[in-house]
């Protein structure tokens, strides 16, 4: 027996908007360094299953189209030794999950998991808090907003609480957002559906604890992109961009204002994005803010905002390196 300096893995995560590829050399301390740029493909998978319960088929297609592609960058890469597919909310809510299932598995040769938000928010906190702890202290808040669901999760070297919201830049925009820009009344509509799920995890979150709130994902990278004056979209400018508290709010709120075509003459939108982004900064806002709230409350200082490009798929990623070694 013998250990090997590195295993090369690949995960793919399917959330509510959008999938996602890393493939990544894993060592034996579980240090994840990617092999090639990270591929992200807005698919909306999620499309209009919170009123159906099922997903689309013309959702369905376009995931499949992009796992096509990533497969076969996969295969070009060379070398991979494990893959692993995750799909995330929307997969636990659509009743013909099982085409889904079957679908990726014919394209990929892996059957997608579902996982929970528990272990979505402890992958997620894994990936982020390895490259933040070296400037930044805990206790910790990774926030990890997607599509349909949005996990905090609070620890210091591990996650000690964690809760899953059943909020979403998708979820909440279909459910709340018609007007192109949106209206107050809209705007407080989804205010209202967020602070109701905070009120559910800060009872089992400590977020009063919190030194320092990590945010990841599109809609929150892409907030960073706004607040930094980007023109283009820039990974390394944005991982690590440190804010305080009242610059989040302000630009959440002012991103949430714009029309549509607004934000998309922001050099750094995805087209795909511009649609729902305006719902998830104000998650991302209400998060802040009763984070904020609590910590005050509790008597300690305002909590630092960060942004991190390591995520669930770097948590991923490190754990399928270790499963994977001899």
């Amino acid at each position: 027996m013998f250990l090997l300096s590195s295993t090369r893995v690949a995960v793919v995560d399917c959330g509510t908007n959008t999938i996602r590829l890393l493939v990544a050399d894993v060592t034996a301390e579980g240090v994840v360094t990617d092999v090639i740029p990270r591929r992200a493909t807005i698919v909306r998978l999620g499309q209009g299953i919170d009123e159906t319960g099922e997903f689309a088929p013309e959702a369905l297609e376009r995931t499949f189209a992009a796992t096509r592609e990533y497969a076969a960058t996969i295969a070009e890469v060379g070398g991979v030794e494990r893959v692993r597919f995750i799909a995330t909310s929307a997969s636990r809510d659509a009743g013909n999950r099982d085409e889904f299932f079957s679908g990726i598995a014919s394209i990929l040769g892996v059957v997608p998991e579902v996982i929970s938000g528990t272990r979505e928010a402890a992958l997620a906190f894994r990936g982020a808090v390895s490259e933040v702890r070296s400037a930044w202290p805990g206790p910790y808040c990774v926030v990890d907003l997607g599509g349909g669901s949005t996990e905090l999760v609070v620890g210091t070297d591990t996650p000690v609480a964690s809760f899953s919201m059943n909020v979403g830049s998708v979820r909440l925009t279909e459910r709340c957002i018609t007007g192109d820009p949106p209206s107050e009344e809209e705007r407080r509509a989804v205010e209202d559906a967020v602070r109701t799920a905070l009120d559910e995890a800060a009872a089992t979150v400590p977020l009063g604890t919190v030194k320092t709130i990590v945010g990841l994902a599109g809609t929150i990278t892409t907030l960073t992109g706004y607040s930094l004056g980007l023109h283009t979209y820039d990974r390394e400018k944005v991982n690590g961009a440190s804010f305080d508290v009242e610059q989040v709010e302000a630009d959440a709120l002012a991103m949430f204002s714009m029309s549509r075509q607004e934000r998309l003459d922001l050099g750094f939108m995805q087209p795909g994005r511009a649609d729902v982004i305006g719902a998830g900064a104000i998650v991302w806002r209400e998060v802040v803010a009763r984070v904020a709230s609590e910590v005050t409350r509790a008597g300690g200082g305002a909590p630092v905002v960060v942004t991190s490009e390591h995520d669930i798929l770097d948590g991923l990623a490190a754990a399928l390196g270790e499963v994977g070694r001899l």
